[in-house]
């Protein structure tokens, strides 16, 4: 496939400050056979002006209004417009660095379909990026390198929204932009995940990613913890969970607490281990806690771990790597 046509799907809402840099940062890209679909989400600002400025100037860039309300109903405006043999996603606020649609068309047509494009991201921000952010954006950076990212799909969303490229047909395929949920980018990388596509390794920032504290991510319902939890449970259940084993939910804060709710009302059963002496032997949501020596007498265990000190992390994984359980089959980290 020569000069494919590359489809950039982009809802916005409110951005007007950032606009003009996003958009000339796609302009100025080095693959220049694109096409920008980009909806604008009811917004109250002049961003709708900044963006038919850009328009008027550059046939490639197509403006839309959303008829819905809200950024799937928008990706959805974008995706049924485009023409792209490729699709990918852009944020409004954001940056591409200009060599980021030349790397990944190369490596998505050289992986083939079946396969998802993904780079590496930066963070920046106006009064400095946070070390939360920091150690998300490193932790995402190690998975991309080496096309790991689905192995730790369960803690976070492992592919950035606005930093990947598919074939048109493997999108269709996993069913992009028709039934899914919030958070929208974690509900997609679920998707490319149980359709079983593999993310191509790639060593190079392809996307310069701005934090603000006003940013939808930050501020939204649809971004809160809750939602994240819900979509982890979802697909662990639809694409994971064994039920001839015996579930094992590691500890009982809030997590720990949302996944056991979770799965009673799925009518899932489990056992429940904390390491708190103060919760032992106490019963929550009509199961008793059982301390983690528990663990030795439950065979074929499948266990769901919420513990999120990171100190107890490691110390957890060396316990189950010398009992030779395999990640995923035999457990996974929400946290």
């Amino acid at each position: 496939m020569q000069n494919p046509l590359v489809s950039i799907l982009t809802p916005f809402k409110n951005t007007a400050p950032f606009l003009k840099a996003c958009l000339e940062s796609i302009i100025n890209q080095t693959y220049e056979h694109w096409e920008l679909l980009i909806v604008d989400d009811h917004s109250s600002d002049t961003s709708y002006e900044v963006v038919e400025a850009f328009a008027k100037k550059d046939s490639r860039i197509k403006l839309f209004k959303n008829t819905g309300n809200g950024i799937i109903e928008a990706l959805r405006i974008a995706f049924k417009n485009s023409q792209g043999d490729m699709i990918t996603r852009m944020d409004s606020d954001d940056i591409m660095t200009p060599e980021k649609l030349e790397v990944l068309i190369n490596n998505l047509i050289q992986a083939g379909p079946g396969n998802i494009a993904v780079g590496q991201v930066k963070y920046f921000a106006e009064n400095g990026v946070k070390p939360g952010y920091k150690r998300y954006e490193n932790w995402l950076n190690q998975l991309t390198q080496n096309g790991d990212n689905f192995s730790e799909i369960y803690k976070e969303c492992v592919i950035p929204s606005p930093n990947w490229m598919a074939y048109r047909g493997d999108l269709i395929k996993a069913g992009a932009f028709d039934h899914y949920d919030y958070p929208e980018d974690y509900d997609l990388t679920f998707r490319f995940y149980k359709a079983g596509y593999n993310c191509i390794p790639c060593n190079t920032v392809l996307h310069l990613w701005r934090d603000y504290s006003s940013r939808t991510s930050r501020t939204h319902v649809h971004y809160a913890q809750n939602y994240f939890l819900n979509i982890k449970m979802k697909y662990f259940l639809d694409i994971d969970h064994d039920p001839n084993k015996n579930l094992v939910i590691w500890g009982a804060g809030y997590k720990g607490k949302k996944i056991a709710k979770h799965l009673l009302k799925e009518k899932v059963p489990f056992d429940w281990v904390c390491d708190n002496p103060k919760k032992i032997g106490k019963t929550i949501y009509g199961k008793t806690m059982k301390s983690f020596e528990a663990l030795k007498s439950i065979e074929n265990a499948q266990s769901i771990i919420t513990v999120a000190n990171t100190k107890a992390q490691k110390q957890i994984r060396n316990y189950l790597n010398a009992l030779e359980l395999k990640p995923v089959e035999d457990y996974i980290f929400v946290c």
